[in-house]
C-alpha cells in the first residue's frame, strides 16, 4: 500500500495565519502540522508516500521536507495541485504515482491519537480492494460528511448536512484501490465547484464494497482557530499516532 497526504487548498478559514504560508506548515505543538499524517503512515508500515501540495508556498515543503530521510523514509514524492478543486480533484493527481497499489489517504490537517497500522492491516487481509473510511462521534456532525446506517451497515454519506443522521463524521483518512481514479473521473462538480470526496465513497457504498472502522482515541481536524487550538492542546497532552496497546 501507498500513501497519499493531501496538503493543498488557500487555507482561507485561518486567515491572516496562512496569508504567507500553508495551512499544512503551520505548527502543531512541537512539530509542523504536516509531520503528523507523515508519521501516521510510516508508523503503519507505508514508506512510499506522496505529498499533494499547491499555492505559492508549495517549495517550502520541498525545503521542510526534503527527500524523507528525517521520517526514515527513501524519499517523498510531491504533486502539485493548481487551483482549490476539492479533495477528489487533488487525489486525481496520484493516479500515476499509484500504480497498481491500493492508497491510503489522509489529509493534511487531520490529527489523531492513536496508530492506523491494525486497520491498515484489516484492509490488505481482507484482499485489499474496495474502499474503508474512518469513523469518530463528534459533537458536530453538520460540519464533515456524515454516515447514514442500516443494519451496522453505512449505506450512504451526506456532505454537511443541515439534520445529520447520525453522530459520526467521516474522517480525513481513507483507503482505496485502484478504481477510485476510474470514479473520480466520472464525477461532476458540486454547487461549490469542486470534487466531493463523498461522492467518491458513495460510489463504492453503491457497490457494496465499503468497509468502516471507528477510530480509537481523540480525532479532530486542524481547519479553523478553534479546532487549530484544540489540536495543539490534544497533542501536548497525549501525543500523536500512539502505538495501539
Amino acid at each position: 500500500m501507498k500513501g497519499v497526504i493531501l496538503a493543498g487548498g488557500l487555507g482561507t478559514r485561518l486567515h491572516p495565519l496562512t496569508k504567507v504560508t500553508n495551512k499544512h506548515l503551520l505548527p502543531i505543538y512541537t512539530k509542523p502540522m504536516i509531520y503528523y499524517p507523515i508519521e501516521a503512515l510510516v508508523g503503519a508500515g507505508i514508506r512510499d508516500i506522496l505529498v499533494v501540495t499547491g499555492g505559492n508556498s508549495a517549495g517550502d515543503f520541498l525545503k521542510l521536507l526534503g527527500n524523507g530521510s528525517a521520517f526514515g523514509l527513501p524519499a517523498i514524492n510531491y504533486t502539485y495541485q493548481e487551483g482549490e478543486g476539492g479533495i477528489a480533484d487533488a487525489l486525481r493527481l496520484a493516479r500515476y504515482f499509484s500504480g497498481d497499489d491500493a492508497i491510503c489517504v489522509i489529509l493534511g490537517d487531520n490529527i489523531f491519537e492513536k496508530s492506523i497500522r491494525r486497520a491498515v492491516e484489516s484492509y490488505e487481509e481482507r484482499g485489499g480492494t474496495g474502499a474503508q473510511i474512518f469513523l469518530k462521534k463528534v459533537d458536530d456532525p453538520q460540519r464533515f460528511g456524515v454516515p447514514v446506517f442500516k443494519d451496522g451497515k453505512v449505506v450512504g454519506i451526506e456532505e454537511k448536512p443541515s439534520h445529520p443522521k447520525s453522530q459520526y463524521a467521516v474522517t480525513g483518512i481513507y483507503i482505496f484501490d485502484q478504481r477510485v481514479f476510474e470514479i473520480i473521473e466520472t464525477l461532476k462538480p458540486s454547487h461549490r465547484g469542486e470534487l466531493e470526496i463523498t461522492d467518491v465513497n458513495n460510489a463504492y457504498i453503491e457497490w457494496g464494497e465499503m468497509h468502516w472502522a471507528e477510530l480509537d482515541g481523540w480525532w479532530t481536524d486542524a481547519g479553523t482557530f478553534e479546532s487549530l487550538l484544540k489540536a495543539n492542546n490534544l497533542v501536548a497532552q497525549t501525543g500523536a499516532n500512539n502505538p495501539e496497546e
